[in-house]
């Protein structure tokens, strides 16, 4: 009898501890969170990872940026990835590849929402990552580029943080030649930018 006691709750402790170290943060980006032209380790999303093993070693970072996606892409993608890793948290960085493109601002708006939506069905918390166009791009495109955030957040409740690259964008010393990336001194800046909404997340 007691034997059998012993077995049972070794077995409750263990799923208790599966649950504890099941918590995953799933990022999902294109280039600017893929650590473009950069060793993996240098990137935002690895120095992140890094510090959260020290802060939250119960969350387990995957990254699933992929260089040049754009939302449409990523929306295709993105309901398997959920399936498959069950984030407790999501970050979404997308749309800066439709906008350089010129795509239609409606349907970027479409499919970031439809994403959102899917995460929060998943039972998943959302930080939505924005970004701005370069000014070549004419103000009127570049503005309502920018605001599809700010009221995509508004609409769905979601955390947001309004540009990622602030204070690098625009800084040369930051940034990689083609004057879009952020070079490996940069990343660290990217990512001040992005925990003060983030880390809140996790704590609760």
């Amino acid at each position: 009898m007691f034997s059998k006691l012993c077995v049972a709750l070794l077995c409750v402790c263990s799923l208790l501890t599966t649950t504890v170290q099941a918590k995953t943060l799933l990022v999902f980006g294109d280039s600017l969170s893929a650590a473009y032209n950069l060793r993996q380790q240098q990137g935002w999303v690895s120095l992140l990872s890094q510090q959260l093993k020290s802060s939250h070693p119960d969350i387990q970072v995957v990254n699933a940026s992929v260089s040049g996606e754009t939302t449409q892409g990523g929306l295709a993608r993105f309901s398997k990835l959920l399936d498959t890793h069950n984030p407790s948290w999501v970050v979404i960085e997308l749309g800066a590849n439709d906008g350089l493109r010129g795509y239609p601002l409606n349907q970027v708006q479409q499919n970031l929402a439809k994403m959102i939506e899917q995460a929060q069905q998943a039972n998943s918390e959302i930080l939505l990552l924005g970004n701005r166009l370069p000014s070549n791009y004419g103000r009127t495109y570049t503005d309502q580029f920018f605001n599809i955030y700010k009221d995509l957040s508004d609409q769905y409740d979601t955390q947001y943080v309004p540009f990622m690259l602030e204070n690098v964008a625009l800084d040369k010393a930051l940034m990689q030649n083609d004057g879009l990336h952020p070079n490996a001194a940069g990343q660290p800046v990217v990512l001040d930018n992005v925990a003060p909404a983030l880390l809140p997340m996790l704590n609760d």
